[in-house]
């Protein structure tokens, strides 16, 4: 017999076909490759990842409507999802506090801009102005007013999810209130559009590796591999910094929860690697929140601890702006005391708070810390312009997993997490399917349906010539065996 052809390139085609991992990792590296090579060509190809990002933001705000709803109407107690809340900006306020403290440190200890003695004067600080749009960060005031929605399509429309969840949480409270006699069709409708949403983003999520190639090609094409060199020290700086406290993170989830992280992380690699390619959390936000429901966390608890930490867990962010006002003050030759420091981390603890959704968000939250300093020119703000995008791939990371182990404390801290389905998904004792998955099934079984409908019907003499054959089949092994047998005696 001739040798059987080896399974491999099968193997690998077929992974390539079903595994959104295999994919994304594959368009990673694409992107790389083509934005090295080709950088004129690289930089056409912004649409493809920020076409993907749109798609993905059209149905967030519908998303965490209809789960922060169910959430609420399911759990049936309106103070338990106070509590959550409660629990839940506690938590981010200790984390991204912490991460402050930790971006601080690091930047005293190693000092990455020392010794640069930029001239501030030199710097092109027009743009920084287009990098933000000349817009402004929100006052804290104007903060908890923007998070009141004025309409109700309008939060929708201009997807402000603080403003969503508070809708949310009234008609939530309202269904309660009412009770299901009275409007016994409301629920069972936003869970049906519930599952609608989450099959457009089973379809959504096919793109997938288009956005991450394209955007991956920009980043690479602009930019180039040089500015790692020219910034190293700060890059490595920054994403040590990461890496600790992504550690704290560990051992805060481990004990408060007894799960694991990396465990965590290896059940989320898929999201997390489209995260870093298209250098968005809210590219991932639905699949993510899929993921942690499906883990044993209480709907309720998932739609309101993630969205909310979009806007009040920034710990990336945190620690790369306690790095970079440092860093910045350190370039131009300024000693900052340890009264600024601290100045720093107040300013800092307001601003960032008001960070999300706002264009060169980073730039601003940096020039309002070195207006309130005094001693930093807000010019020398223009020095992270060549470094800025590559940090997004630690804020992305370090945002996410933050708000992820929020989840779970906060879900464990109110009684709202199935510890033991938590251990089980995340050991692969229980494997998750979601509604993706779901959808390919369906998908099958109909092809499989189709192709059965399609099959010519036998006719009765057919039938009966096949049961004649088949007899006949049957009568000579037997008539063998006999003869075998007669031949043995």
């Amino acid at each position: 017999m001739p040798p059987s052809e080896s399974p491999l390139p099968r193997r690998v085609a077929r992974t390539l076909r079903t595994s959104l991992f295999a994919q994304v990792a594959c368009a990673l590296v694409l992107g790389i490759v083509v934005g090295k090579l080709w950088p004129g060509f690289a930089a056409d190809l912004q649409p493809l990842g920020d076409g993907f990002i749109r798609l993905i933001k059209t149905i967030i705000s519908p998303l965490v409507f209809c789960v922060v709803v169910v959430g609420i109407a399911k759990a049936g107690d309106l103070k338990a999802f106070g509590r959550i809340g409660l629990k839940a900006l506690i938590w981010f306020e200790v984390a991204s506090t912490l991460a402050l403290l930790i971006g601080l440190l690091a930047a005293n200890v190693v000092q990455p801009g020392s010794g640069m003695n930029v001239d501030p004067s030199t710097l092109d600080t027009s743009a920084v102005d287009a990098k933000t749009g000349g817009g402004h960060l929100p006052s804290t005031t104007e903060f908890v007013l923007n998070a009141i929605p004025t309409s109700f399509i309008g939060a929708f429309a201009e997807n402000s999810l603080l403003q969503v969840l508070i809708l949310a949480c009234l008609v939530g409270a309202a269904l309660l209130h009412l009770g299901h006699t009275k409007v016994p069709k409301v629920l069972p409708a936003i869970e049906q559009a519930q599952e609608i949403i989450f099959a457009i983003v089973s379809f959504v999520m096919r793109l997938a590796p288009i956005a991450v190639f394209g955007a991956m090609a920009v980043l690479i094409g602009n930019y180039g591999l040089g500015v790692i060199e020219t910034y190293g020290k700060l890059i490595i700086l920054c994403y040590a910094a990461a890496a600790l406290f992504i550690a704290l993170l560990a051992v805060a989830l481990k004990v408060v929860t007894g799960l694991s992280l990396w465990k965590f992380l290896r059940y989320i690699r898929e999201e997390m690697l489209l995260a870093l390619g298209t250098a968005s959390t809210e590219s991932v936000l639905p699949r993510v929140m899929q993921k942690l429901r499906k883990a044993g966390a209480r709907d309720d608890a998932v739609g309101l601890v993630l969205p909310t930490g979009y806007s009040f867990n920034l710990d990336g962010a945190s620690l790369y702006l306690s790095i970079g006002t440092l860093f910045i003050a350190q370039a131009v030759g300024v000693d900052l005391s340890f009264s600024q420091q601290i100045t720093v981390v107040l300013v800092l603890m307001l601003t960032s708070k008001g960070m999300a959704g706002i264009p060169g968000s980073a730039f601003l939250a940096l020039s309002a810390t070195a207006s309130s300093l005094g001693a930093i020119p807000a010019g020398a703000v223009a020095l992270l312009l060549g470094v800025d995008r590559i940090m997004d791939s630690m804020r992305v990371v370090t945002n996410l997993l933050g708000n992820c182990v929020a989840v779970f404390a906060v879900s464990r801290w109110e009684g709202a997490l199935d510890k033991e389905r938590a251990r089980k998904v995340l050991d692969g004792e229980i494997v998750v399917e979601l509604e993706d998955d779901e959808t390919e099934k369906a998908e099958k079984a109909e092809k499989a349906e189709m192709a059965a409908l399609k099959k010519p019907e036998t006719t009765e003499s057919e039938e009966s010539e096949e049961s004649e054959e088949s007899e006949e089949a049957v009568a000579v092994p037997a008539q063998t065996a006999k003869g075998t047998a007669s031949e043995a005696s």
